[in-house]
């Protein structure tokens, strides 16, 4: 599902709220959710699951046209953990 799919699936979900209002609050939710990552916090939704960062420290890596050594800087990846309602969910429909 793409942003604009989720949009629309919630303003046909709720019909008093326009699809601009929609567009506004799915905005601010995804914008307060990557605000929070940026600051190095972490995210629980419950019944849902939990985004954090991991940390990846430096490393020397390979170009792989050159075979050259490059310097891969340390960085902090966003890390997104299934909850288990979600897990069990997902599983019992298949």
């Amino acid at each position: 599902m793409i942003r604009s799919e989720l949009i629309n699936r919630l303003a046909a979900h709720f019909p008093q709220f326009t699809t601009k209002d929609t567009e506004l609050a799915v905005k601010a939710i995804l914008e307060a959710l990557s605000n929070t990552l940026v600051k190095g916090d972490r995210i629980e939704i419950r019944g849902f699951g939990s985004f954090g960062l991991n940390y990846r420290p430096p490393r020397t890596g390979r170009n792989p046209k050159t075979g050259e050594a490059v310097r891969v800087p340390a960085k902090a990846v966003p890390h997104f953990r299934a909850g288990k309602e979600l897990c069990t969910k997902v599983d019992s429909g298949r």
